[in-house]
């Protein structure tokens, strides 16, 4: 429940939109980013995806990653 799963994209230096697991829904950061965040978060598919990003990526390799845990 600890771990976050963050999917960020830039262009030229500047990120206009990020994904973010603790909020399950995509955050724009500018005028183009804040179109496409709200146009993603309408589709189920795409989010399912992402949360099942979360598990498959992250969960599933938290061992390796701190395998003090």
């Amino acid at each position: 429940k600890d771990i976050q799963y963050v999917q960020s994209y830039y262009y030229n230096k500047l990120e206009y939109i990020k994904f973010d697991s603790s909020l399950d829904k995509y955050v724009g950061y500018t005028e183009y980013g804040v179109k496409n965040a709200e146009r993603l978060n309408n589709d189920p598919s795409i989010i399912g995806g992402r949360k099942a990003q979360k598990e498959t990526y992250c969960l599933h390799n938290i061992g390796n990653w701190y395998p003090n845990m």
